[in-house]
């Protein structure tokens, strides 16, 4: 399945590869998931895309595709390894809210 392509990808640490397959799987129409979603945020985690990882948030909310808690986590992981503090400051307080 796709979400297994998705999360080998992220595995191997080939994120470009997780995000190209994210832009296949769009254009043929398949509907993209929280499991999909939070491999993909993990890929750019490893990549260090904490930037591409924080699109995805918004893509998913937008979406109305569920943010969960790995989600978060992850997002929270890519921030933190980027520096990013006060991003991954942010989501924590947004997860504390949502769950």
């Amino acid at each position: 399945t796709y979400n297994a392509a998705v999360s080998a990808f992220e595995k191997g640490g080939q994120w470009e590869q997780a995000l190209r397959l994210l832009v296949e799987m769009a254009s043929v129409h398949v509907e993209l998931d929280t499991v999909t979603y939070s491999a993909a945020i993990s890929a750019c985690e490893n990549g260090g895309q904490w930037d591409q990882a924080l699109r995805f948030l918004v893509e998913m909310a937008s979406a109305h595709v569920e943010l969960g808690t790995m989600t978060y986590s992850a997002a929270v992981s890519a921030c933190e390894k980027g520096g990013e503090w006060d991003h991954a400051l942010r989501l924590l307080a947004e997860m504390a809210s949502a769950h």
